[in-house]
């Protein structure tokens, strides 16, 4: 079974079902700043464009001011790296979330964008009893081509003695988080759920010496039974659920900064592994009566197949005194969006002033706003406010009985250059892109 780089039903015995694949990774960067690539993380020096899309959670992250950012939205270095790293590839930052060195992006092609709704994010604090937000979790939640999904990254309380509290913490954070006006309110309601961060779970019982043979000697399985997240699983409730792959990297903390070392200092901390992706798939149980009466929206989870390709460390990364952890894995869900809520058509070049012209639909019921506006944005465009220029798409009275509705763009509004643009419906009510067009040509027009 392909990948597909478009929004598109893959049938398998009479059953249509869409593929994606997701690409999580976890870091944190001990307040360093950004190295300058980060190619190989993202791996996009070995991929081959298939990925749909990019979740990074980051702890530690420097709260300093990037004063190069115009936009306020985006004031940290990391952001900048991670929107200059994956736009070229024709990724578009969907949603972010910033909580003090906490830091959520979500990326994703950006043909997909119209598949993703109802996007909303969250934070909890649990530092210093819930009033400092040095710990704790940032989420984001989402509809992805119709199934409900939810990214949580954790930073949770440190050193060996805190394993309780770190569950204690990640069940408080689950308590905490809901969201507006969906389906699925907590984090636990959501079809698919990724759960990463630095957990901060230890190796018990065993001294260092005993820990850094088993690393010297490629003898992983041998820690695997003392560590606590592991350990936790078979007796913790809100565990239940979660899955995780095999740790067949070597623990990713603690190391000397600038190394691959494990910690020289007189403190001398036994390496753990601290940074960890899971993820956890909704019961069937817990699925209403009401959405299973519907054939389109029947075996609503069972359905839903979540495969882990690569979970992995990249020890080359030294700024830190953690290594980043990725994984990837396919997502197989039972088609069920197949159009988006605008559809844009525009010319395959402008030439002329008077090719300037989008015309659109929308489906019914699509609430539209006062605010709402279309984008011109050029090929590798960053984020949805990274747009060379905009027309508002107002509602007027006359347009409730129009099938079709156009915008025009006037000649100060075109680019100055030749080059390759997209065009995307932005929709205030829903503060996402809810359409866009292929690529097209803009001519020089002076």
């Amino acid at each position: 079974m392909s990948y597909r780089p478009n929004p598109q039903s893959v049938s398998v015995n009479s059953h249509s079902f869409v593929i994606s694949l997701v690409h999580i990774i976890t870091w944190n960067v001990g307040s360093a700043m950004p190295p300058d690539d980060i190619t190989s993380l993202l791996g996009l020096n070995v991929g081959d464009g298939n990925t749909d899309m990019y979740i990074i959670g980051l702890q530690e992250v420097n709260s300093m001011i990037n004063k190069r950012l115009k936009d306020v939205l985006f004031t940290d270095q990391w952001s900048e790296v991670c929107m200059d790293a994956l736009s070229p590839f024709g990724y578009v930052l969907v949603t972010s979330q910033r909580m003090q060195g906490m830091l959520l992006l979500v990326f994703a092609k950006y043909f997909h964008l119209p598949f993703l709704r109802g996007i909303q994010t969250q934070t909890t604090r649990t530092g210093l009893g819930g009033i400092w937000g040095n710990k704790g979790g940032v989420s984001a939640r989402m509809n992805v081509f119709g199934h409900s999904i939810c990214f949580l990254n954790c930073h949770l309380p440190a050193h060996m003695e805190n394993s309780d509290q770190r569950m204690e913490d990640f069940e408080s954070i689950l308590q905490q988080q809901q969201f507006e006006g969906q389906a699925a309110s907590g984090v636990l309601d959501h079809d698919v759920v990724f759960w990463f961060g630095d957990l901060n779970f230890r190796i018990e019982d065993l001294d260092m010496q005993v820990v850094k043979s088993a690393i010297d000697n490629n003898k992983l399985s041998t820690l695997w039974e003392k560590d606590q997240l592991n350990m936790a699983k078979g007796s913790e409730t809100v565990l239940e659920g979660f899955h995780e792959g095999p740790l067949k990297f070597s623990p990713t903390y603690k190391f000397d900064v600038g190394t691959d070392m494990y910690d020289t200092s007189g403190k001398k901390r036994k390496p753990a592994w601290t940074d960890r992706i899971l993820w956890r798939l909704r019961p069937m149980a817990q699925v209403s009566n009401s959405m299973s009466k519907r054939s389109s929206l029947s075996g609503l989870t069972s359905g839903t197949r979540v495969s882990q390709h690569f979970y992995r460390s990249h020890m080359e990364y030294t700024i830190s005194d953690h290594k980043p952890v990725s994984s990837i894995f396919t997502l197989q869900f039972p088609y069920r969006v197949d159009m988006p809520l605008v559809t844009l058509f525009v010319e395959d070049e402008w030439t002329e002033i008077s090719d300037a012209v989008a015309k659109f639909k929308v489906v019914p019921n699509f609430a539209r706003s006062s605010w709402d506006w279309i984008g011109l944005y050029k090929v590798g465009f960053k984020h949805h406010k990274d747009y060379v220029s905009y027309v508002w798409a107002k509602q007027e009275e006359s347009d409730f009985l129009r099938q079709e509705h156009q915008v025009i763009f006037t000649e100060e509004e075109l680019p100055k250059d030749s080059g390759d643009f997209i065009l995307g419906y932005y929709s205030n009510n829903m503060s996402s892109i809810v359409g866009v067009t292929e690529p097209f040509q803009v001519i020089s027009i002076s």
